[in-house]
């Protein structure tokens, strides 16, 4: 069996959002304590990684939201090594609200072990895997190839496109962004976005619409670094009743090369009950240009 790991977090109250709920980026962070913390247990703590010389970085990532919370609850979180492949290893999390163990966040991690003087892909020491998974058969039982990130839709004509600068506070102890700041460039995009088609907050709360995220799968290409400047493009697709997609392309402006990418799903919520709703007409009507295909 892996070792599971068990940490319980107080929610502050600088990690709500708007609505009042636990920000969407900061589930992320709690997966990084989490997963720090579930490695210093079994012996892999930053001092013993940079006597290693290596380090973890972030290749693709799931998170699926269930039950948002609020100031003054309560987080547990378990996570574990899912399994072990030559220079990639698989971490999960799920996530319960303590007061009445009801399901926030299911996740998923795909980690790449990089040599830090180099930043290229090195194989796994056998004992650090027989550390996060003590039995030898599960580790043998490596989990299928990993699929290909989908591909993006086409961009529609009105795709968004934001303009950010990688600033200081953006950057985190291994001098590159941040995994969650990339996920709060993205949700600024999506606000951004949403004004520029006139539909800002004050307008979706005059209409007692929340658009709230159900679902995200990131893939990392590149470390993006300080003064860099990134192009945050975002469009919709897949619009049905009451779920959207909204895609995200982050790319280096100075090569356009790939950084980030996210196929992400929302919902169209009434934020006076509480429930999906169906997505206003003259919303839809709004955005029309800025969907890639048809509305379904």
């Amino acid at each position: 069996m892996p070792n599971i790991h068990r940490v319980t977090f107080p929610v502050r109250s600088y990690e709500c959002d708007f609505y009042g709920h636990v920000n969407q980026v900061n589930y992320l962070r709690y997966m990084q304590e989490a997963a720090v913390s579930a490695s210093a247990a079994v012996g892999y703590d930053e001092t013993h990684y940079a006597q290693l010389n290596a380090i973890w970085f972030i290749r693709e990532l799931e998170i699926e939201y269930f039950n948002p919370l609020k100031m003054g609850d309560s987080v547990n979180i378990a996570t574990w090594v899912g399994d072990f492949r030559r220079v990639r290893s698989r971490r999960f999390y799920e996530m319960t609200r303590a007061a009445d163990n009801q399901p926030v966040v299911k996740a998923s991690v795909d980690w790449v072990y990089l040599n830090r003087s180099t930043g290229l892909p090195q194989q796994i020491p056998d004992e650090m895997a027989a550390a996060f998974v003590p039995d030898t058969a599960e580790r043998a039982q490596e989990a299928e190839r990993r699929a290909k990130f989908p591909e993006a839709p086409p961009k529609p004509a009105g795709a968004f496109t934001m303009k950010r600068r990688v600033e200081w506070r953006d950057i985190d102890a291994a001098q590159h962004v941040n995994n969650a700041n990339y996920l709060a460039f993205m949700e600024e995009s999506g606000v951004e976005a949403a004004a520029a088609r006139d539909w800002p907050f004050d307008r979706m709360q005059s209409h007692n619409i929340g658009i709230m995220a159900r679902k995200h799968h990131i893939e990392y290409r590149l470390q993006a670094t300080l003064g860099e400047e990134l192009d945050v493009t975002t469009y919709l697709a897949e619009l049905r009743r009451s779920t959207v997609n909204r895609i995200y392309l982050i790319h280096r402006a100075s090569d356009n090369a790939l950084v980030a990418q996210s196929c992400s799903q929302f919902m169209c919520v009434n934020l006076a009950r509480g429930t999906l709703m169906r997505f206003p007409e003259d919303f839809i009507r709004d955005f029309a240009d800025s969907i890639a295909g048809e509305t379904v």
